[in-house]
């Protein structure tokens, strides 16, 4: 039974604290603050990153009405239809940058309307000209992409929604 006992340092087998303990907690301890700080400084970086984000979303927002003066709403679009084709068909336009055809959230089928953005707002005038014209067996319904106002609707600024008159 003593050969078992022998094998064990004598600091575990008694109560009283060893140096050898206290310096693997003081590693542990170190390593802890190491990884504190390397967590801290990621913290930093993620948050100059997000300011960037921040920054260039902010200046996208005052950009919007730029891009809105460049784009166009099509409306009666072919379901089946893709950007590629609506690309080629406003291709005499204008140099075109995107063709986004709106798909419902829940579904994924497309809404049948679409945005096409050109390069320059002249090549609006352009587009809209081709109101009227034959998409994929479709009278397409071609106008100026509007900007949305917020707290505006179409019932006119704080009207009520079911409103007779009274």
């Amino acid at each position: 039974m003593n050969d078992l006992y022998d094998n064990i340092p004598k600091a575990s087998v008694t109560n009283e604290p060893s140096l050898v303990s206290s310096d693997i907690a003081d590693e542990e301890l170190e390593a802890m603050k190491a990884r504190v700080q390397e967590m801290e400084s990621e913290a930093a970086m993620l948050r100059e990153m997000q300011a960037k984000v921040d920054h260039s979303m902010y200046s996208a927002e005052e950009d919007k009405e730029t891009i809105d003066a460049r784009s166009v709403h099509v409306g009666q679009v072919d379901y089946d239809s893709s950007p590629e084709e609506l690309e080629a068909h406003f291709q005499s336009c204008g140099a075109i940058h995107r063709v986004t055809i709106l798909c419902d959230k829940f579904t994924g089928h497309p809404k049948g309307y679409a945005y096409v953005e050109f390069a320059k707002p002249s090549f609006v005038n352009h587009a809209v000209a081709l109101d009227g014209s034959l998409f994929r067996g479709r009278l397409l319904k071609v106008t100026p992409k509007r900007t949305n106002v917020p707290g505006f609707t179409a019932r006119g600024r704080g009207a009520p929604y079911n409103y007779r008159g009274r």
